[in-house]
C-alpha cells in the first residue's frame, strides 16, 4: 500500500471546508444574549442617557446638542450623573435582551439546519417574533430606565427619585398601580420588533455575506464589520418609534398613542422622527458592536469549555 494519503472526496472536502457552519448546530445557553448586552450597556450607558435627555428636552427655547448635553449633565450631576439609572438599564438588558436573543436563537435552532441557512425573510420573521416577546417582558424595566435617566432633567418637585431599579418597581406598583408597568408597552413592543429584526437578522445576513464574498474569516474583524452595519440599519429603522417610546414613558400626562403622535407632528413637523439620530447611532452603534463581540466571545468560550471548537 502507498503511504501517500488519498485526496479527500468532494463531500469530505466540502465538510472540512465548511466546518465553521457546524457551530450553528451547537445549543448555547439562553442567557448569553442578556449577559452580552449587560456588558455592553455598562460601557455605553452614558450615551443612552444623553440620547434620552435630547429626545425629551422642550421643543421650544434653547436646545442643546449632544456635546452640550454631555457637558450639562456632567456639570449639574457630576460624572456619576452620566450613570444615573444604570441599575434599570442592566435590569432591562437582563429581561428584554435576554428574552429576544434567547428566543431568536431557540427559533433558529428548531427551524434551521447548518446545511440549510434560513433566508433573510425567515430570519426577519423569527427576529420580529422574538422582539415582540422581549418588548413585553422587558417593558417594566424599560419604563424605569427612561424615568431614571430623565429624572434629573425635571424640576425638583416632579422628580421621582427612585433609589434603584427594585425600589422603582416597588414604588411604581404601589403609587401608580400594576398597570404603570405596562406604560408604553405597544410602542415599546413595536420598537422591539423593529430593533430585533433590523439588528439580529441583519447581523446574521451581513456576517454570512462577509464570510461568503470576502476573504474575511469568522473572527473579530468580521464580527465588528457585521455589527457596525447592523447598528446603522437598526438606528435608522427604530428612530421614529424610539422617540415616541421615550416621550410616552417619561411623560407625566396620560395621552393616547394617536393623540401623542398627532401633537408631536403638529408641534415639530417630520423632523421629530429622527430627533437624536446621531446620539442614537453613537450609542447604538457601539452598543450593537459590543453586544455581538461579547456574544461571540461567550460562544467561543463555551465551545472551548465543551471541547466543541472547530
Amino acid at each position: 500500500m502507498s503511504a501517500t494519503a488519498k485526496p479527500l472526496s468532494a463531500p469530505a472536502a466540502a465538510v472540512k471546508k465548511d466546518k465553521s457552519t457546524q457551530k450553528g448546530a451547537i445549543h448555547y445557553p439562553f442567557w448569553f444574549g442578556g449577559s452580552a448586552s449587560c456588558f455592553a450597556a455598562s460601557i455605553t450607558h452614558p450615551l443612552d442617557l444623553v440620547k434620552v435627555r435630547l429626545q425629551t428636552q422642550p421643543h421650544h427655547g434653547h436646545r442643546l446638542n449632544m456635546l452640550q448635553m454631555f457637558a450639562h449633565v456632567a456639570k449639574d450631576d457630576g460624572i456619576t450623573g452620566l450613570y444615573r439609572g444604570l441599575s434599570a438599564s442592566l435590569l432591562r438588558q437582563a429581561t428584554y435582551s435576554m428574552t429576544r436573543f434567547g428566543v431568536y436563537e431557540e427559533l433558529k435552532d428548531h427551524f434551521t439546519t447548518p446545511t440549510a441557512p434560513p433566508s433573510f425573510l425567515v430570519l426577519v420573521g423569527m427576529a420580529s417574533a422574538s422582539g415582540f416577546i422581549g418588548g413585553v417582558v422587558g417593558n417594566p424595566a424599560d419604563v424605569l430606565n427612561v424615568r431614571m435617566q430623565h429624572d434629573a432633567a425635571l424640576p425638583p418637585e416632579k422628580r421621582r427619585n427612585y433609589k434603584n431599579a427594585i425600589d422603582g418597581l416597588i414604588r411604581m406598583t404601589r403609587e401608580e398601580g400594576p398597570k404603570s408597568l405596562t406604560r408604553g408597552v405597544w410602542p415599546n413592543s413595536i420598537r422591539a420588533i423593529l430593533m430585533t429584526a433590523s439588528q439580529l437578522a441583519t447581523y446574521d445576513i451581513f456576517k454570512r455575506l462577509l464570510l461568503a464574498h470576502t476573504s474575511l474569516k469568522d473572527n473579530l474583524t468580521t464580527h465588528f464589520s457585521a455589527s457596525f452595519m447592523a447598528g446603522f440599519v437598526a438606528t435608522t429603522v427604530c428612530s421614529p418609534v424610539d422617540v415616541i417610546k421615550t416621550r410616552v414613558m417619561s411623560s407625566h400626562e396620560h395621552k393616547g398613542l394617536v393623540r401623542l403622535v398627532t401633537d408631536i407632528f403638529r408641534a415639530e413637523g417630520l423632523g421629530w422622527m429622527f430627533k437624536g439620530w446621531v446620539p442614537s447611532f453613537i450609542r447604538m452603534g457601539p452598543h450593537t458592536i459590543l453586544t455581538f463581540l461579547f456574544l461571540e466571545q461567550h460562544k467561543k468560550i463555551y465551545r472551548n469549555w465543551k471541547g466543541l471548537e472547530v
